[in-house]
C-alpha cells in the first residue's frame, strides 16, 4: 500500500501548494513539469511492453484487445463521456473542482494497473510515477478551485486500496500469462498516455480502456 499512499500524499501536498498560489502555476513551469512527465510515462510504457512482450505466449492477443477494446470504447463513446463529465458545470465550484479531480485521477491506466502490479509483485514503480503526475495535476486545480481538491484523495484511496485488495484476494487465480498479456496491453495504454502529455498526437486512451477486460476474457478461450 506504499504506492498508494504515496499517491495519496502527493494530491494533498498538491493541493495545498496550488492553493497557495494566488495566480495559479505560471505556465512554463507547468509545461516544463508535464515534458519532463510525460517523457517518463513514455518510457515507462515502452519498458513494459519490451520487458513482457520476449515472455507472451499469444504474440497477436494484445492486439485483438486493443482492436476490439478500441471498437467497444467506441461503441460506448468512453471518451466524450468522460470529456463530458470533466467539463460540466456543477451547482458549485467547489463540486466541480473535486469532480473533476476524482475522474481524473481514479480513471486511468497507472491508477489501475498500479495498485495490480503493488500487489502481485510488489513493484510500486506504476504509483510512484502515478503519484508524480497526480501530484502535479493537483497543484494545477488546486491553483484555480482551491485547497477542495485535497478532498480527492481519500477517494483516490478508497479507489486504489480496494483495487490492491481485489487483486490480493486473486491473486491464485491471476496466472503468469495472464499478467504477462495485461501488462503488455497496459504497457501500451501507458505509452499512449505518454503521447498525450507530451501533445504529440490526441489518442482517445478512455475508448481504449476495454482493452484491458480483453485478456483476462480471451485466454478463458485459449
Amino acid at each position: 500500500m506504499i504506492g498508494t499512499i504515496f499517491n495519496t500524499c502527493m494530491i494533498l501536498g498538491g493541493s495545498i501548494m496550488g492553493s497557495l498560489f494566488k495566480k495559479g502555476m505560471k505556465e512554463k513551469y507547468h509545461e516544463i513539469l508535464m515534458q519532463a512527465l510525460g517523457l517518463a510515462v513514455v518510457a515507462l510504457g515502452l519498458n513494459t511492453v519490451v520487458k513482457h512482450m520476449p515472455h507472451s505466449r499469444y504474440p497477436v492477443l494484445f492486439i485483438l484487445s486493443l482492436a476490439v477494446g478500441s471498437v467497444i470504447g467506441s461503441f460506448l463513446d468512453l471518451d466524450s463521456r468522460f470529456d463530458s463529465l470533466v467539463s460540466k458545470h456543477s451547482n458549485g465550484q467547489a463540486v466541480q473542482g473535486i469532480s473533476t479531480g476524482i475522474l481524473l485521477f481514479c480513471i486511468g491506466t497507472l491508477s489501475i494497473l498500479g495498485p495490480v502490479n503493488a500487489a502481485l509483485n510488489h513493484d510500486y514503480t506504476y504509483l510512484f510515477t502515478n503519484g508524480m503526475l497526480d501530484g502535479v495535476t493537483s497543484t494545477v486545480l488546486a491553483s484555480g478551485y482551491g485547497i477542495c481538491i485535497a478532498a480527492c484523495a481519500p477517494v483516490l484511496f478508497c479507489w486504489q486500496g480496494s483495487i490492491y485488495l481485489l487483486a490480493k484476494l486473486c491473486a491464485t487465480a491471476i496466472s503468469t500469462t495472464l499478467l504477462t498479456e495485461l501488462s503488455i496491453v497496459g504497457g501500451i495504454l501507458i505509452l499512449a498516455s505518454g503521447i498525450n502529455i507530451l501533445g504529440l498526437k490526441k489518442i482517445s486512451i478512455m475508448n481504449l480502456l476495454p482493452s484491458l477486460l480483453i485478456p483476462p476474457i480471451g485466454l478463458l478461450f485459449l
